[in-house]
This record gives structure tokens, C-alpha cells and sequence, in this order.
């Protein structure tokens, strides 16, 4: 085929416009490109190399020529527009959480488990993961292969651009307002996010846990294939505009050897090793920012168990934590048109 017939859905959010650029940067094959939204966003009009395109409201008959669609809004939308897309014959690639654990779903990151997508012939659909899911797979799957992961234990602090656009309003708005009012003026996030440092990611569930954390814990078990394995999560979003972090521990079947360690990461695609702390180095959000894959650092043993490792994981949240990932997936799709 000499291109693809593309949709965009959601394409004048946070995640829809990154796609867009990432879309651009990478060359993907498309030979049309239609971008979509809401009725609010309808009629606006996006520039996708140097070429002004015309936002469309998002209907049921979309989707009628098109081969492959993005779709980057919100888990809602995907619901009930992804299943009418792929009815129509068009491959849908979805960001949103509508369809992680679905077992007819795949769940995919490229660098991890591309064997997954064959099973997009059952629904048409393929399945991204949550922005903090991904870079810990990424790390944690080769580890795996070789040591054999037994626990895992995840601590993240994740940008307010996690939220969307909203999110990054919000922590713009509350860091110019005196220190007494910012709790009152709060509207996205539960507590005031400016200078602080917010355990509470998605909705409360009833054992104390978040949705945002058991997306961590079974996200992370399906696109591993590891259901056995145990991992504990905890979610906090922190004052930092772009760049997800995690702190992770892990418990391995054998001792970990940590020049192996280096060794296996930095062969890892999409995986960037930066790891020397005698010259102060190690990764951060803004070293993350506008950056591919996931920064590894801070890597040592963890002498309070037994072939016990810690390390220090980086992404951009809104590239490969959340577009980069869904173009990749489509890229890999479009191979096969």
C-alpha cells in the first residue's frame, strides 16, 4: 500500500498533539489524515507539517475509508467509538484505559511484546498502557528474562501533564496564588498540587488502593505475561510539569549482577542508560523531556533482601509514556496493511 488512510481522535488534546508531531518526526506512511474531536473542538484548525487541517466532530460514520486511527481521548470515547471503528474495518490503536484488561485486547508495547498484535484479529482493537506502566515494563522485561522477577515493589511521581491539559492549568494557577489560597482554588487535582506532593492518583478503591495503582499492578502483569508476578504500587503526583518518574524495586529468582545489569539495559531498544553517580549522573524529568524511550539510573543492589535490585526510571509522559508508544503500535500495524 502506498500509504495509510489515518484518523486522529482526540487530536487537539495534550496526548492528540503530541501524537501529531511524533507522526511527523517518525514519517509514519499515511497517504490521508483526518483528525477528530469533540463538538466544542470541532472546526479548529491544527497545522500537521506546515499543512493546516480542519478538526471534525467525532461521529459514528467517522471512521468510512479510513484504515487506522489513533485514538487519544478519554477512556469514555473509546468505549463507544472504537468498537464502530473497528466494525467498519478500520484498526484502532487506543490510549485510554476502556480496554488494558480486556482478554481479547492486546496490550502492547512495541519494545516488549510486539508478538501480542497478531491478536488484533479478534476485535480490531490494540490496547496502549498507562504512562507509568510503560517505562517500567521497558526496564523490568529484560531483567526478567534473565534473573526472573519474583516482586516488584513501585513508587511514581507523575507530572500534572498526566491529566491533560488541566492539569497543567491547574499547577499554573496555584503557583500564583499566596500559599493560603491555593487549597481552596483547587478543580482537578484532590489537594492543591503546587509545592506539594499528592499520593492520589484516579479514584479510591475499597482495599485502599487507586484505580491508577492496580493499572500498575495488572498492566504491567499482562504485557509481561508474568500474572504470578506480585507487584505493590503507589501513585503520587508531584509539581513537575512534563516527565514521569519511578522508584523501583525488584526481587529476582538469582543475585542480580549489576555491570550485567548495565550491560542488559543498555542493549535494551528504547532503553537509555544514565548511570554514574560519582559524576553526579542520573536521569530526571527534564533530562526526559522531548525524549524517546525510558532513562535508567540509580541502579545498586538492595542488600535488605535477598537478589534484591533498585533503579530510578525516567519518560516523557506525554512521548513515549503515551503517543510515542500508540505510533509505534501503528507503525507496526501499518507494515501489515
Amino acid at each position: 500500500m502506498s500509504g495509510v488512510r489515518l484518523g486522529v481522535v482526540g487530536a487537539t488534546g495534550e496526548v492528540g498533539r503530541e501524537a501529531l508531531k511524533i507522526l511527523y518526526e517518525r514519517k509514519f506512511p499515511y497517504q490521508e489524515l483526518r483528525l477528530f474531536a469533540s463538538e466544542r473542538s470541532a472546526g479548529a484548525r491544527v497545522e500537521v507539517a506546515g499543512r493546516p487541517y480542519t478538526v471534525e466532530r467525532l461521529s459514528e460514520s467517522s471512521f468510512a475509508g479510513l484504515d487506522l486511527a489513533l485514538f487519544a481521548a478519554g477512556a469514555d470515547v473509546s468505549r463507544r467509538f472504537a468498537p464502530i471503528a473497528a466494525a467498519a474495518g478500520c484498526r484502532v490503536v487506543d490510549k485510554s484505559s476502556a480496554f488494558r484488561e480486556d482478554p481479547d485486547i492486546p496490550l502492547v508495547v512495541p519494545e516488549v511484546n510486539p508478538e501480542d498484535l497478531r491478536l488484533i484479529e479478534k476485535r480490531g482493537i490494540v490496547s496502549s498502557p498507562n504512562c507509568a506502566t510503560t517505562p517500567l515494563v521497558m526496564a523490568l522485561a529484560p531483567l526478567d528474562r534473565r534473573y526472573r522477577a519474583l516482586r516488584v515493589v513501585v513508587s511514581t511521581y507523575q507530572s500534572v501533564s498526566g491529566a491533560g491539559r488541566k492539569g497543567i492549568e491547574e499547577l499554573e494557577r496555584e503557583i500564583s496564588l499566596p500559599p493560603g489560597e491555593r487549597e481552596a482554588a483547587k478543580r482537578t487535582f484532590s489537594r492543591a498540587i503546587a509545592f506539594n506532593c499528592v499520593p492520589h492518583i484516579d479514584a479510591f478503591l475499597p482495599d485502599g488502593t487507586t484505580k491508577e495503582e492496580q493499572k500498575t499492578v495488572r498492566e504491567s502483569q499482562k504485557i509481561l505475561h508474568r500474572p504470578d508476578l506480585r507487584v505493590s504500587a503507589t501513585t503520587v503526583r508531584v509539581p513537575v510539569w512534563r516527565g514521569h518518574a519511578l522508584s523501583v524495586n525488584v526481587q529476582f529468582e538469582r543475585r542480580p549482577d549489576l555491570s550485567e545489569v548495565r550491560r542488559i539495559l543498555a542493549k535494551t531498544p528504547g532503553v537509555a542508560v544514565m548511570d554514574d553517580p560519582a559524576k553526579q549522573l542520573f536521569p530526571t524529568s527534564l533530562d526526559a523531556e522531548g525524549a524517546d524511550g525510558t532513562l535508567v539510573g540509580r541502579l545498586r543492589e538492595d542488600l535488605s533482601v535477598e537478589w534484591g535490585l533498585n533503579m530510578w526510571l525516567v519518560v516523557d509522559n506525554l512521548r513515549k509514556g503515551a503517543a510515542q508508544n500508540a505510533v509505534q503500535i501503528a507503525e507496526s500495524l501499518s507494515a501489515r496493511l
